[in-house]
């Protein structure tokens, strides 16, 4: 069996409240997904198949290929159910794997055991088999092979990704507490951005949120800033695929004349940064940075467009009442200069943003890390109709 054009099911997982901007994605790269789940979505392909996703996909995390489900009740019949499998023609001799799980099963107290009960089923196939044995590690540099196990229900799979996809490859620099690039990406696409108006970033931090915004609309895919994946270190692996994919995806890059990408922020340190990455990304000749307060961003005026801000929400900023200062600010900022454009604030703190003052057209559910968060959508009339109205304590 060639696992590289060897029809298979296909789970691509992704952080939790992003799985309907990764249906979209795939979707649009062509692929039927047969179900959408809370973390990711499933479909059926080939490895071959999973190449192109790994390099397309912004909102995804891990591309997995399954080989095999199967019950067990415990490690043992993890263990001997792995041990039959014909694991000489998934790893190349010599190889070099690693093991990652998720295990929800009463008899596990640690998953690293799980891992470890993995790794020896395929250790000790392949030493019947070849007479040697595989270098295995915790690094995700080689192959990777992935344990789900819930309850007595388990399934195993190849990780054709490795390191998450989550993060795209370009940024150098993080800043403090950056947004992840797949977040990002998931927010972009849930605003009304056609991709050609003006996309205004103020409080742009390390650039993660303007970097995207000016890859989204270029078509500049993740895959071209990564250069290992899991799946270069299978058995069979032919290198072209790869690199016809590649060829595609240097292809596909659009220019977008006039395209005004505004991103400020009032430390340099900051903008700096966000330079940097910009650079490391290609697309710094697209993005306008500039240093100010963010009351002072100079706003495109009479193409409308999208204002999108992240500003603090916890600790990091200090005092409750400088927090609520600075959303009251965020409201008149709208209201003053963003007139035909629609105002997005990203914010884990929904008490604070009762402070903007505007009445929310939407409000859009994420999760960052372990926060709660929204993403406030303000319609901003321009001068032709009043502004959105205020409001004493809604958001």
């Amino acid at each position: 069996m060639n696992l590289y054009t060897t029809q298979g099911p296909i789970t691509i997982t992704c952080h939790k409240r992003i799985a309907p901007y990764l249906e979209q994605e795939v979707k649009d790269l062509g692929f039927t997904v047969e179900e959408t789940f809370v973390t990711g979505v499933r479909l059926t392909g080939t490895i071959n198949d999973c190449i192109r996703l790994n390099l397309n996909l912004r909102c995804a995390s891990q591309v997995l290929y399954s080989l095999k489900k199967f019950e067990a009740q415990n490690a043992d019949d993890v263990y001997k159910n792995l041990q039959n499998y014909q694991w000489e023609n998934v790893l190349p001799d010599p190889g070099f794997f690693s093991v990652t799980s998720n295990v929800l099963n009463d008899t596990i107290n640690n998953s690293m055991y799980a891992n470890l009960r993995v790794k020896d089923a395929i250790v000790d196939r392949i030493r019947e088999k070849r007479g040697s044995r595989p270098s295995t590690g915790a690094e995700l540099t080689g192959a990777v092979i992935h344990l789900f196990w819930k309850n007595d229900d388990a399934e195993v799979f190849i990780d054709t990704s490795g390191d998450s996809l989550a993060r795209h490859g370009y940024r150098k620099i993080p800043g403090r507490a950056p947004m992840l690039e797949a977040l990002a990406s998931a927010t972009i696409y849930a605003t009304r951005w056609d991709r050609l108006s003006p996309f205004v970033n103020p409080m742009c931090g390390s650039g993660t949120v303007a970097i995207e915004a000016a890859l989204i609309a270029t078509n500049t895919r993740p895959g071209l800033f990564r250069l290992n994946y899991a799946f270069m270190h299978l058995a069979g692996y032919d290198k072209e695929v790869y690199e016809q994919e590649m060829e595609t995806l240097n292809k596909q890059i659009t220019d977008v004349p006039g395209l005004a990408i505004v991103a400020t922020d009032y430390s340099e340190v900051a903008i700096a940064n966000a330079r940097k990455n910009a650079v490391a990304a290609g697309v710094a000749d697209l993005i306008q940075f500039s240093i100010c307060d963010f009351e002072t961003t100079d706003v495109p005026q009479g193409k409308g467009g999208v204002m999108f801000m992240n500003p603090e929400y916890g600790e990091r900023l200090g005092e409750e009442s400088e927090l609520e200062a600075t959303y009251k600010r965020i409201g008149d900022f709208m209201k003053k200069k963003c007139g035909g454009y629609f105002g997005y604030v990203f914010t884990g703190n929904l008490e604070l943003a009762k402070k903007i003052g505007l009445k929310a057209k939407r409000r859009i559910e994420f999760y960052t890390s372990t926060i709660d968060c929204r993403l406030m959508e303000f319609e901003l009339y321009d001068g032709s109709r009043r502004v959105a109205r205020p409001v004493n304590d809604e958001a």
